[in-house]
């Protein structure tokens, strides 16, 4: 045997808690591809030696995750054009000819998930209303954006950091404050929430979602736990729901291909393996 056994990670600080390793690890025994895929914990003050570095130990890549998607992006020698519009990487390709090339699949996952989850889904149909104005926000409003909404409604806790995506993304983006998000929802076809409001250990997503259309397709990208009471009160009000975890899911099949040749099949088993305690 005289072939490099691919190697791929999770880069992050914290990444304990990273369910990446997981799913490529199961998906690379599956698939019966020889490789391995391992959470690093890097600070970010060696960010830049870690990803000299590792593609002279074998790597071919790496998902990056908080604090490092900035960062990594300006690191890089390629990058494509939704990570530029993000302002964020999350997956590395460390190229043969010694280039970095970042991408950013959040996006793509989200996408993905809705129209997985929900089939006749579609961006067009009618306004956005989009909770959270964060790094994922960012990569739902691109998302959303190109796939054909014509309207995306804004809102986050701190109305500056929603003005600033206003400001980069142009006027189909209205910003409404927090107190008024309640609004938002109002006539919106596709609701979706961007903030950690919700998550096992945070505060509860306390606006009324007393407005929503029982036509509107909601989705949350909190996956712990699966089902957030803010999904709970749109199934009440007779919505199609779609959790968060597909969008996980999802975002992680691009890097695989790339790195392991290989196009993973995102299924109820893959779902059931990533739930397992």
């Amino acid at each position: 045997m005289t072939d490099k056994i691919p190697l791929a990670g999770v880069i992050g600080s914290p990444v304990a808690h990273s369910k990446s390793p997981k799913l490529q690890n199961y998906w690379l025994k599956k698939y019966g591809i020889a490789g391995y895929y391992i959470p690093m914990d890097v600070a970010q003050s060696d960010l830049k030696e870690a990803l000299q570095a590792l593609p002279k130990l074998g790597f071919v890549g790496v998902n990056v995750t908080i604090p490092h998607k900035e960062q990594a992006l300006k690191l890089s020698d390629v990058v494509t054009d939704r990570a530029a519009l993000i302002g964020a990487a999350n997956t590395l390709i460390f190229r043969k000819d010694g280039k970095i090339h970042a991408d950013n699949t959040d996006g793509y996952g989200f996408l993905e998930n809705l129209r997985q989850g929900a089939p006749h889904w579609v961006a067009s149909a009618g306004p956005a209303a989009v909770f959270g104005a964060g790094g994922a926000s960012r990569a739902v409003v691109a998302a959303l954006a190109e796939a054909g909404a014509t309207e995306i409604r804004l809102t986050n806790r701190t109305r500056a950091r929603a003005e600033a995506i206003r400001a980069e993304f142009g006027p189909k983006i209205t910003v409404y404050d927090w107190v008024q998000a309640g609004d938002m929802i109002d006539g919106a076809a596709t609701v979706v929430n961007t903030t950690s409001l919700g998550m096992v250990g945070k505060p509860e997503f306390k606006v009324s979602l007393a407005a929503l259309s029982p036509d509107a397709v909601v989705t949350d990208l909190v996956y712990a736990p699966l089902r957030t009471a803010f999904l709970e009160q749109a199934e009440a009000a007779g919505c199609t729901i779609v959790d968060g975890l597909g969008m996980l899911l999802f975002q992680a099949t691009p890097g695989f291909e790339r790195w392991f040749g290989k196009r993973p099949e995102v299924d109820e088993e893959t779902r059931a393996v990533i739930l397992e305690p």
